[in-house]
């Protein structure tokens, strides 16, 4: 199916760039809650609690038209994130980084003061991603089983050279998860050891694919119920980042640490070579704190976040022999799109459960039901909304070294990153130098999802959908225009040694933590 390096396609679940690194790049749709704190240990240890989203009795329908909707229409993943060391990613300045350590955030503008952004240690954003089940699974889809949840690291670099624009070599993009955004993936397994080596190259080239490194594994990999209590534990240790996931609800637990003895490791920046070449190595923290932005090339300005990853499905009734939508299901009335939201689709005979036709890429023209009313939360009606739409995502704030609360949150949502002119078709484009026409809700979409609060058995959760969710306590204004807030401007070092400012994201701006989570045992 994927004929470019799986973060260069449109179908990717990849770290929104800043700036594309090609004509080809597309971003995503990730509204986020941010967590800061400046505490030591908050960028390094951390633990949440999530309860994992059901769906409805009844199965979605093939158009879409009527019926229910389950999470896999919703979302292809979810994910708990954290910046992390990487000496041969962007900005490629310097190829040294003291991992937990504050002194790594440098934001500065002036190219020749020691703080100057472009001199930042190289940096990676990991994603902590959840898979639902009753679709088509990993890597056909972005699913687990036919019942049940499993969960990957996923650490995302990018090999750029920021101050002067230069990519890595282009012998790189021959593998699935190379190209200039290589990723190193593994699933929480039973026994802390990856079903393969972690590693980009590893997983293949696309005449020539590995891919037991990202196909769910029984005999190996943590399996979730839907509705299970889960507590993520990521901390760092000596061996690299280390991820425990505990199901509170039946007692089962896995592991995985980003280390050279699992098979982690990085491609190099070489970009006048013509092979592509990687070195073992172990991935850590890059902050002490929560309170450092991120990394310096993403679109979003995240070190410690939850993060959903919307607007990856759309209805098919038929498909070509290409793989792209020839006869579209209800999303899109008036026929085929000029967008790419009917290609990368797959055929209801491949799911393991639901036996509908849909399509992956990018929801370029904001109509799939990620941008409907077919969250949980959306409809007043309590019974209704139970038996059309899935139970929320829960979460707890997270809590460093076990037991601190951090002291602020703020939304975020990378809208106008993914209505640029370089990352869809469909015209008003935002501009992100003067913020025209950059929109919150995107155009064509009749709904956006927003973050609230319950209580939930005396305990303070967050959750995902609309604002009639059963036990909501807090809306933030009770619309996305709300409680994302106005455009946010992110300074990035550019190509000549100098600086760039993007309206890539609408912020809240940080906001005092009004969700504080208590520590949780068995």
């Amino acid at each position: 199916m994927y004929h470019e390096p799986l973060c260069q396609s449109r179908s990717s679940l990849c770290a929104d760039v800043a700036d594309n690194p090609s004509d080809e790049y597309v971003g995503h749709d990730e509204p986020s809650v941010l967590f800061k704190s400046g505490v030591a240990g908050s960028g390094n240890d951390i633990t949440y609690t999530v309860t994992l989203p059901r769906d409805p009795k009844s199965q979605p329908t093939a158009s879409g038209a009527t019926g229910s909707t389950w999470n896999f229409q919703l979302r292809p993943t979810f994910w708990f994130g954290l910046t992390l060391c990487d000496t041969e990613s962007a900005p490629e300045y310097t190829k040294t980084c003291l991992a937990d350590s504050d002194s790594n955030d440098l934001v500065g503008t002036n190219p020749a003061a020691p703080d100057y952004i472009g001199k930042h240690p190289g940096n990676a954003y990991m994603e902590l991603q959840f898979y639902g089940p009753g679709y088509v699974p990993q890597f056909e889809g972005f699913g687990c089983t036919a019942t049940q949840y499993c969960a990957a690291m996923t650490i995302d670099s990018l090999n750029q050279d920021q101050n002067t624009g230069v990519a890595n070599t282009a012998a790189c993009d021959n593998y699935l998860l190379g190209g200039i955004e290589p990723i190193n993936w593994a699933y929480i397994t039973r026994d802390g050891r990856p079903q393969a080596p972690a590693n980009p190259l590893f997983t293949g080239t696309f005449d020539n694919p590995n891919l037991t490194a990202v196909t769910p594994d029984p005999a190996k990999d943590l399996f979730m119920n839907p509705g299970d209590r889960i507590r993520i534990h990521m901390h760092d240790t000596s061996a690299g980042l280390r991820i425990d996931l505990a199901d509170l609800t039946t007692g089962h637990d896995g592991s995985m640490t980003a280390s050279v003895a699992n098979g982690f490791g990085h491609i190099l920046y070489t970009p006048t070579s013509t092979t592509c070449q990687a070195e073992p190595y172990a991935f850590h923290p890059e902050y002490s704190t929560g309170n450092p932005r991120g990394n310096t090339w993403s679109a979003h300005t995240y070190n410690v976040a939850m993060s959903d990853e919307i607007g990856h499905f759309e209805n098919c009734l038929t498909i070509g022999a290409d793989f792209n939508c020839t006869q579209p299901g209800s999303q899109d009335a008036n026929g085929l799109d000029e967008d790419d939201d009917n290609n990368f689709c797959v055929p209801a005979e491949d799911s393991l459960l639901v036996k509908i036709n849909g399509c992956f890429s990018g929801d370029e023209d904001f109509d799939g039901q990620s941008y409907r009313k077919d969250w949980p939360g959306t409809f007043a009606n309590v019974a209704l909304d139970r038996a059309l739409h899935p139970s929320p995502a829960r979460f707890s704030s997270p809590l460093a070294n076990g037991s601190t609360n951090y002291s602020k949150v703020a939304f975020e949502t990378d809208l106008p990153r993914i209505e640029a002119a370089d990352s869809q078709d469909n015209p008003p484009f935002c501009n992100r130098t003067t913020g025209a026409d950059c929109v919150n809700p995107p155009h064509g979409a009749q709904f956006y999802p927003i973050f609230t609060t319950a209580n939930v058995r005396g305990s303070c959760l967050w959750q995902e959908g609309g604002r009639f969710i059963p036990g909501t306590t807090r809306t933030f204004g009770g619309t996305s225009t709300t409680e994302y807030g106005p455009l946010l401007k992110t300074v990035y070092p550019t190509v000549g040694f100098t600086t760039v400012t993007r309206y890539n994201n609408f912020n809240s701006g940080d906001l005092s933590n009004p969700c504080r989570a208590v520590r949780s045992g068995r």
